[in-house]
C-alpha cells in the first residue's frame, strides 16, 4: 500500500453521545481490522462551524487545523452514524465541510471508504447513509457498495454490552470487504 506497512483509517462517528449506539457499532466494527490496519478515531465535536473566512484569511482555529493534518494523513475512513431527521448529524456533516475546504485542497480525494448506520428505528438510518454516500461521492471519495450496512433496532443487537454473534459475523464480512476496497484503491 503506498510502501506503507501500517495503513491508518480515520474512523468518524457521527454521535457524541457517551454511551452511543454508533460508537460501540464503530468499536465492532474496528475490532475486525486485520494485521497491518491502525484506526484511530477522529474527534470532530469539538470542531467550530466551518466559516470560508479561515482560508481566505489564513486563521484557522486549531481543532479544524487538527482535522485537516489527521484526514490528510489517513490511508482510508470508517464512517459510522445515526440519522437525524433523515439526514447526516450537523457536526459530521461539519467535520466533512471543513476537511473538504478549500477545494483546491482535496484532503480525501481518492481514499477509500466505508459507511455503516445504525438507529434504535426500524430502518437502520437508511437515508443519513445514503446522504452520506452522495456527500462523499462529490468530494470524490470511492466508497463500498456492497455490502451496505444499516442496522435497525441496534438496541436490540447487543445483549450486555455485547453484541449478538450474527451481527458480528455480518460486520467482519463488511470489513473483509473494505479491505480489498483499499488494496484496490491503494496500489
Amino acid at each position: 500500500m503506498k510502501g506503507q506497512t501500517m495503513v491508518k483509517v480515520a474512523v468518524f462517528v457521527g454521535s457524541l453521545r457517551e454511551n452511543s449506539w454508533n460508537k460501540k457499532v464503530a468499536n465492532d466494527l474496528v475490532s475486525h481490522l486485520p494485521e497491518g490496519y491502525e484506526a484511530e478515531f477522529i474527534e470532530i465535536g469539538n470542531v467550530p462551524f466551518y466559516n470560508e473566512d479561515w482560508d481566505s484569511e489564513g486563521n484557522i482555529p486549531a481543532e479544524a487545523a487538527h482535522l485537516r493534518t489527521q484526514a490528510k494523513e489517513a490511508d482510508a475512513l470508517i464512517f459510522v452514524t445515526p440519522e437525524y431527521n433523515r439526514s447526516v448529524p450537523g457536526m459530521l456533516k461539519n467535520a466533512l465541510d471543513v476537511i473538504s475546504r478549500p477545494p483546491s485542497a482535496q484532503l480525501l480525494k481518492g481514499k477509500p471508504a466505508f459507511i455503516a448506520t445504525a438507529s434504535t428505528g426500524q430502518y437502520g438510518a437508511f437515508g443519513a447513509n445514503h446522504i452520506l454516500r452522495q456527500t462523499l461521492m462529490f468530494m470524490d471519495v470511492p466508497v463500498v457498495a456492497q455490502p451496505e450496512v444499516y442496522l435497525a433496532k441496534v438496541d436490540t443487537l447487543y445483549i450486555d454490552g455485547v453484541l449478538n454473534q450474527g451481527t458480528q459475523d455480518f460486520l467482519g464480512k463488511a470489513i473483509e470487504r473494505f479491505v480489498k476496497h483499499v488494496e484496490l484503491h491503494t496500489k
